[in-house]
């Protein structure tokens, strides 16, 4: 299994990013896939999933800013960020496999390298 993120980088507050993730190695099309972050002494905060049928599910800290999405014909998943704060400030990361106990993952099957998101007038 391998997962590549890109498209990070250095944004002012209420700017955009749009991150990708390109996976290889398993069955895509049909596995959840997940966005996490994690910034400097904090755990791996949950961001976002995306399921097999398309469905999307949301932390409450990004609700409503964020969007992610898939393209099975390409095994990718994007997350689209807009109105970015200085506490989205973040690595993050494309993982699979999660489990979730209070909106930290506590454990997962695979995670990328991550890409740097920096928010900062």
């Amino acid at each position: 299994v391998q997962l590549v993120e890109s498209g990070g980088g250095l944004v002012q507050p209420g700017g955009s990013l749009r991150l990708s993730c390109a996976a290889s190695g398993f069955t895509f099309s049909r596995s959840a896939m997940n966005w996490a972050r994690q910034a400097p002494g904090k755990g791996l905060e949950w961001v976002s999933t995306i399921y097999n049928d398309g469905s999307t599910r949301y932390g409450d800290s990004i609700r409503g800013r964020f969007t992610m999405s898939r393209d099975n014909a390409k095994n990718m998943v994007y997350l689209q960020m807009n109105s970015l704060k200085v506490e989205d400030t973040a690595v993050y990361y494309c993982v699979t496999g999660i489990r979730v106990r209070f909106g930290v993952i506590t454990e997962y099957d695979y995670r990328g390298q991550g890409t740097q998101v920096t928010v900062s007038s």
